[in-house]
């Protein structure tokens, strides 16, 4: 990893690039998204503070363990521009996703543990079928392997349904 003199306070993209390891793409797309800021100099050169570093980590780690782009926008608007963040800046923020990351911890063991069961389902939308129809939500409406199925609405014309012809259905399943 190239080292920056002390006395350079400003880097450019490539040297961000760099010392980040994100390639100067992802630097720009960041910077598009409102992720990073940077000052352009008579020659429209980027130019970024040292903390800017920092910030690139941030939103690497966050993007690598799912946080959506507009909620890491929205931290990094939290953080103080003057400054290098703090270590207390990053805990105070990370602590606000630690529930999410939970759930979706919980989510993928569940995918992980019953992944088996649907392999040979076929439809993915049995009673059993933990993926598709979680709770078995579907199966307290109706039986069978359809999710559902519904009738066009022939009131709205004023007179009862039509009678229906096998594929004259808007959602149709493998077990019809």
């Amino acid at each position: 990893m190239p080292q920056i003199p002390e006395k350079v306070h400003e880097l450019t993209v490539g040297q961000l690039a760099a010392r980040s390891g994100a390639a100067v793409s992802a630097l720009h797309f960041y910077e598009s998204k409102g992720l990073l800021s940077s000052r352009r100099t008579s020659g429209n050169q980027r130019r970024f503070t040292r903390d800017t570093l920092r910030r690139v980590a941030f939103v690497r780690a966050a993007q690598r363990v799912g946080i959506p782009l507009a909620t890491i926008r929205e931290a990094l608007a939290e953080l103080p521009e003057e400054r290098t963040p703090t270590e207390g800046d990053w805990a105070r923020l990370s602590r606000s996703w630690r529930s999410e990351l939970d759930e979706r911890i919980k989510q993928l063991n569940r995918l992980r543990d019953h992944l088996t069961d649907c392999i040979g389902c076929g439809c993915l939308s049995l009673d059993t079928c933990v993926l598709s129809n979680p709770d078995d939500a579907f199966g307290q409406r109706a039986a069978g392997s359809r999710l559902m199925v519904e009738h066009r609405d022939a009131g709205s014309r004023g007179g009862p349904p039509p009678e229906r012809a096998r594929g004259d259905r808007d959602i149709q399943c493998c077990d019809d």
